[in-house]
């Protein structure tokens, strides 16, 4: 059951001017953007498109958007969700071990994953469908994984997309240190944007608990790291409520390491494109790391081993419901007139059509080569890989054997 917040709890959190202005790094700019509180719903939450489908703007991360990106987002939303829906039905048909489910965080996804250039790198959790997809990854390679037929073989970079990672918080490490050799590499500041890059990381509310998660933070901060910290907060580590992690709003945490920290409106996919893309700028003009708290909410389940009506009320996903990321640019399209019944039926199909090619093609994947373990260790085999290889294919053979 979740208990309600202590009284005072996040009030009265608020970095003065002075106090931004005293740490090193922090240009004069920023110091308005990133230091005050953003409680939930407070005046500072970045937010572009109200619940409601209203179009507002910030002082400091207003974008124009064109009716295409608009409409493109629309569209990589719905498809990412209906992933996401497949991928659950077919676990619950028992093809799939297991699905790490994304429902209600797909502006969060969307927004980052379209934030990126192609140089840019980024390192996933085990729920970033929506960054795979608008990284051109293979929806049924993901469906592998789950599946226990692949081991994660999408090339990283042909997509600059890690593979995912299970271990909590695990990532971030990985992300800060290929970060710092894009510095060693000179790409970097140069003023080139299509030689700059940055590294983004993604990683939830409950991995901000882990120490290599704080770990990454001194090491990107004193570095001058150019990577990104983008934390969905969906307001629950598994079962654990986020008024049980943390006494203050996660992303006031990065100015205590030394970067700045700015809270989004996570299901408002044109705010997350907006902060996202300004973060990602920074950390390639060389202004180091930057923490974006995307404040959402996980209306799905953990994974789909997890039951949560027994952690938390109806009464939360109901509001939150109020909320969807779909629905509210939907409501913006219609109500300007960018788009028409024909292009929604259109975008439906797209989806449906999607569905049908993830049915048929997770229960296609074929079972792995048992010696194909051996082909994603290192680049090039090493003298040791090659003799358990050899043994291995050794004790294959046995068996073969004996059914002769």
């Amino acid at each position: 059951m979740r208990r309600p917040r202590p009284a005072g709890d996040l009030e009265g959190v608020h970095v003065t001017q002075q106090q931004a202005g005293e740490t090193p790094g922090f240009g004069p700019d920023l110091v308005e953007v990133f230091g005050p509180s953003q409680q939930d719903g407070g005046p500072e939450l970045v937010q572009l498109l109200t619940p409601e489908g209203e179009r507002v703007h910030h002082p400091e991360f207003d974008l124009d958007f064109s009716a295409d990106q608009l409409r493109g987002f629309y569209r990589d939303m719905v498809l990412t969700r209906r992933i996401d829906t497949e991928a659950t039905a077919l676990q619950r048909h028992g093809e799939l071990g297991i699905w790490a489910q994304l429902l209600g965080q797909e502006a969060a996804q969307i927004g980052a994953g379209r934030a990126l250039r192609p140089q840019d790198y980024v390192f996933p959790t085990y729920r970033e469908h929506g960054v795979a997809y608008c990284r051109g990854v293979n929806p049924l390679d993901l469906l592998g994984l789950f599946r226990g037929v692949d081991q994660g073989s999408w090339d990283p970079a042909e997509n600059n997309f890690g593979l995912y990672t299970i271990v909590i918080g695990a990532q971030t490490l990985h992300a800060t240190g290929y970060a710092m050799g894009m510095q060693r590499d000179g790409v970097v500041g140069t003023g080139d944007p299509d030689r700059d890059a940055a590294v983004i990381a993604h990683f939830g509310d409950g991995a901000s608990s882990q120490g290599d998660v704080n770990e990454s933070f001194i090491f990107a901060a004193s570095y001058n790291a150019p990577v990104v910290f983008f934390c969905q907060n969906n307001q629950w580590a598994i079962s654990e409520p986020i008024e049980r992690q943390t006494r203050i709003p996660l992303y006031q945490r990065a100015l205590g390491f030394g970067f700045p920290g700015v809270r989004v409106d996570g299901n408002d996919v044109l705010a997350t494109y907006a902060v996202t893309q300004a973060a990602l700028q920074r950390a390639r003009d060389g202004q180091g790391p930057t923490f974006v708290e995307a404040y959402t909410y996980r209306m799905g389940a953990h994974t789909t081993t997890d039951d949560p009506t027994r952690y938390r009320l109806s009464d939360d996903l109901e509001r939150w419901k109020l909320k969807d990321p779909i629905a509210r640019v939907e409501v913006y399209l219609r109500r300007n007139g960018l788009a028409d019944d024909d292009f929604f039926e259109a975008v439906q199909q797209e989806a449906n059509d999607l569905g049908h090619t993830l049915r048929e093609g997770c229960k296609a994947l074929p079972d792995p080569q048992p010696l194909s373990i051996f082909d994603h260790v290192f680049t090039e085999m090493t003298e040791e890989l090659e003799q358990q290889r050899e043994g291995f294919d050794a004790y294959l053979a046995s068996f073969e054997g004996a059914h002769r």
